[in-house]
């Protein structure tokens, strides 16, 4: 907006406004400007990282709590904001929260889903994380025409409203039946009672022990290890390696597809390409109600036709619409002068292409995939490094997007495009179909893979081959005593 560039970014407001000798891909390339939007994801890096261990600790729903309450405190700094300082201090609270609250809430649906459904539940997060971008984008593109151009601060501020409710909610939520178990050391007694009781709450039925049986067994697992009180430490092993490779490689590729230079410059980018101020954020908008759309559909098809393919399909999706978008720009869009109105709407079709095919694909399978994978033992962990390789790509990206603009030019889609043929290539090799299957049971998908099950199966044989060479404590006390005995 405007009013909100002349009273924090005035630089990059007379840069846009006035400077004839700035190219068309450079108006907006300020450092101040991308500190502003990027210092949200430093933040939120740091917190996912000491999230995990309240979560693991002291439950889900905890960490729920903490992110919803800071996120609240951040938008009253935004809405109160009088210079870049008490904004730079809402970016980085809004980050703590969404450290707190990335980590855990995908976590918490996939523990209370039932595999059947774990999919479009989980789903369910990136579907809401759509609709409140369409609420904000719709919210931005009616205070924008506020006279006095003080809605800026409506916008910034509003953010407390779903922080708030997403905070008392959080007090009347239950904790996970997985949880309820490992707190008790692997479900003893009262704990497996309560775990019993809850499951039949979620299912509505009695017929839960095969179910509450593979909680048990993964959480007795994991007890009877050191594993829950070093998850980090314990994810670096080999019999964890596919996990740990997937954990880190598809959050990553999630973020160099591009999507977070539609989600947070994409009123930058249709001004840059000519579109005046509202139409740019009727543009963003438009492009979100695609996402959202997708995302409904994800939901509906993710548990019937797998993971695989839809990764496989958007990816497709997406590779065509960079190139396409790059092509575009590089054909009717130079440095100085406008684009043709026809051009700039073609334009926002494409991207409008793209957004639904990461929607329905990259978007809510990011979050799902990796807590459905990981084991009990290093699940906290596992969901932690998601969000961290998110926060950490996308402060780079948010970082460096509008110098790569000002410098690649349409160079920087056909960048895009290349790193999305990498991921779908990775998927194909890499990604095995986990739909529809227990999260306790998950080991079986590794042991059949091409690739994973040597990695999977040598750590196992390394494992079985030490403990034959190390006799158990019993056992050694007993060799002991009979060598003591023949020496008397």
């Amino acid at each position: 907006m405007e009013s909100f560039l002349r009273k924090f970014f005035p630089d990059v407001y007379h840069q846009m406004k006035g400077d004839k000798d700035v190219s068309n891909y450079c108006r907006f390339d300020s450092e101040l400007l991308t500190v502003f939007t990027s210092s949200l994801y430093v933040a939120g890096l740091v917190a996912t990282l000491f999230a995990s261990s309240v979560t693991r600790r002291f439950g889900r729903r905890t960490s729920i709590l903490i992110g919803g309450t800071v996120f609240v405190l951040g938008s009253v700094f935004g809405g109160a904001a009088v210079n870049v300082h008490m904004l730079l201090l809402n970016r980085i609270l809004l980050g703590i929260g969404l450290g707190f609250t990335n980590q855990s809430i995908p976590l918490y649906l996939s523990e209370m889903a039932p595999p059947q459904y774990r999919g479009a539940i989980n789903n369910g997060f990136e579907l809401c994380i759509s609709i409140g971008i369409l609420i904000a984008n719709l919210i931005n593109y009616g205070v924008e025409k506020i006279t006095g151009g003080w809605g800026w601060r409506l916008s910034l501020s509003l953010a407390a409203v779903p922080a708030a409710f997403l905070t008392v909610g959080a007090i009347f939520l239950p904790e996970t039946p997985s949880f309820i178990i490992q707190r008790g050391g692997g479900g003893v007694g009262g704990n497996i009672d309560e775990a019993r009781l809850l499951l039949q709450r979620l299912r509505g039925t009695t017929r839960v022990q095969k179910e509450l049986d593979d909680l048990v067994s993964a959480a007795s697992e994991a007890s009877r290890t050191t594993m829950t009180r070093r998850p980090f430490r314990n994810i670096l092993r080999s019999k964890y390696r596919p996990q740990l490779v997937i954990a880190l490689l598809v959050p990553f590729f999630n973020q160099v597809t591009g999507i977070n230079v539609i989600n947070f410059y994409a009123p930058v980018m249709f001004r840059t390409i000519g579109l005046k101020e509202s139409a740019s954020l009727m543009s963003a908008v438009v492009t979100r109600v695609c996402a959202t759309a997708a995302n409904v559909v994800a939901m509906v098809v993710v548990d019937r036709f797998g993971r695989r393919k839809l990764f496989l399909v958007g990816g497709v999706q997406m590779i065509l619409s960079q190139v396409m978008v790059g092509a575009v720009l590089a054909a009717k869009f130079k440095d100085h002068g406008g684009m043709d109105k026809e051009y700039a709407y073609l334009v926002l079709v494409i991207m409008c292409v793209f957004v639904a095919g990461f929607a329905w694909s990259w978007g809510p399978l990011t979050y799902l995939v990796p807590t459905e994978i990981c084991p009990l033992e290093i699940r906290s962990a596992g969901q932690s490094i998601v969000i961290a390789v998110i926060f950490l790509v996308t402060f780079l990206i948010g970082q460096t997007f509008l110098a790569m603009l000002c410098h690649l030019k349409f160079g920087t889609f056909f960048l895009f495009g290349g790193w999305v043929c990498v991921m779908t290539l990775f998927v194909y090799l890499f990604l095995p179909e986990t739909k529809q299957l227990p999260m306790e049971q998950m080991e079986q998908v590794w042991r059949s893979h091409w690739f994973w099950k040597r990695i999977v199966d040598a750590d196992a044989g390394e494992e079985e081959e030490q403990g034959q060479r190390r006799p158990r404590r019993g056992e050694a006390a007993a060799a002991a005593g009979t060598i003591a005995l023949s020496a008397t």
